[in-house]
């Protein structure tokens, strides 16, 4: 609760600074790198300005959350989120994240005067109150992307970029992941959430969407009118001490659904076994992956989320299962019922073959459910046409 208040307070701090740089023969430019932290959103880490002389010492950055503006939360469901620019003490900044061991790595621009002014002339205009807002995109206009940006505009495109030795090929999805761990709820929301468009490889440019990325990405960037490097010197201000306590794994997706999974399966079995039919669990069923499903959709078609389009997820989170349970609390449905079990048993096929060769990667906590319902189903369709076949007869 302390660290929260902490963290409350210096945030409502950093959001009413309002000190306006000043250039002088001191003036020193850098790029502050922020590593993860334990929570979801400070997985990624966090990049900044951080401009300092003999009047002032701030680290200007794009990562503010406006939680004053009433429509934040309608904003963020629709994709439609606009972040901040904003400014804080460097002393204060650095305090935060020591508090929450965080690594944090300086990168010294190598500037003359002249690009020094012209970068404090642009941050200036950049806070002005009618300025800090901008349309946030998680993988091409973010806090990471900005310092990339930013640099490119007020050098006038004067930065060459040579590959760093960490790139390789890799898609969005994979990047996203290599600062999660596997078996999160953080990591299988994300996999749920995202399509498939996530899933093709980033190009060197793309991969600067994270902040260890600029990082060494500028490590190894040169001017291309003189060829030196933009970075002079790099230093590291604090070192994170010793690794994040990851969650229970009693309270992981793959234990969690696990547990649900094989009691699908026993109810599946003692109704086999019994030859009868347990109603509320396919309304269950039927009702949870028919939500998630409308909820997919929405994210898909209703936001402007990129990242959210072509999710296939949907082949096992079917929408139509909500029109379904009109027919699963019945003790004879109707054919089309019948049909639509057998579409989701080829829908589970599909899917598994999408994960074989790549369309698109699902959460690895979702293998147990769908050996469950694929039995499951299975089972509705024997059960039904085992009936059918005695009405026949």
């Amino acid at each position: 609760m302390n660290k929260l208040l902490l963290t409350s307070l210096l945030l409502s701090f950093f959001l009413s600074f309002s000190q306006v740089p000043q250039l002088t023969e001191n003036t020193e430019i850098s790029i502050i790198t922020i590593g993860p932290g334990s929570l979801l959103n400070d997985s990624f880490g966090h990049n900044g300005f951080r401009v300092k002389n003999e009047y002032l010492d701030v680290v200007y950055d794009y990562g503010r959350y406006p939680f004053n503006d009433p429509d934040f939360y309608i904003n963020f469901a629709k994709g439609k989120l606009k972040y901040l620019m904003g400014a804080a003490n460097t002393r204060d900044v650095v305090g935060l994240y020591k508090q929450q061991n965080r690594t944090i790595k300086e990168q010294g621009l190598n500037l003359n005067q002249d690009q020094k002014e012209a970068l404090l002339s642009y941050l200036s205009n950049n806070y002005k109150p009618e300025n800090r807002p901008y349309l946030y995109d998680f993988f091409y206009d973010n806090c990471a992307t900005k310092m990339r940006d930013v640099s490119e505009t007020v050098l006038n495109g004067d930065i060459e970029y040579k590959t760093p030795k960490v790139y390789k090929e890799e898609t969005f999805r994979d990047l996203i992941q290599n600062n999660l761990y596997w078996n999160s709820w953080g990591s299988f929301g994300i996999d749920i959430a995202l399509g498939s468009v996530i899933d093709k490889v980033a190009s060197p440019r793309e991969y600067m969407f994270l902040p260890e990325n600029i990082f060494q990405f500028f490590e190894e960037a040169s001017f291309k009118s003189s060829n030196k490097q933009v970075v002079k010197e790099s230093r590291i201000l604090y070192a994170q001490n010793g690794d994040f306590e990851k969650d229970s794994f009693f309270t992981s997706p793959i234990f969690i659904l696990s547990i649900l999974s094989l009691f699908i399966l026993f109810v599946t079995y003692k109704d086999n076994k019994n030859a009868k039919r347990s109603k509320w669990l396919d309304t269950v069923l039927f009702t949870i992956t028919g939500a998630i499903g409308l909820l997919l959709v929405l994210l898909w078609f209703a936001t402007d989320h990129s990242a959210t389009a072509y999710n296939y997820n949907l082949l096992w989170a079917c929408p139509i299962s909500l029109i379904a349970l009109f027919q699963v609390s019945k003790n004879t449905p109707k054919r089309w019922f019948i049909s639509y079990l057998k579409f989701l048993v080829i829908m589970l096929c599909l899917m598994t073959l999408h994960w074989f060769i790549g369309v698109q990667v699902y959460a690895y906590g979702l293998i147990p459910l769908l050996i469950a319902l694929a039995v499951r189903y299975v089972y509705l369709i024997r059960f039904f046409g085992s009936k059918d076949s005695k009405k026949q007869s």
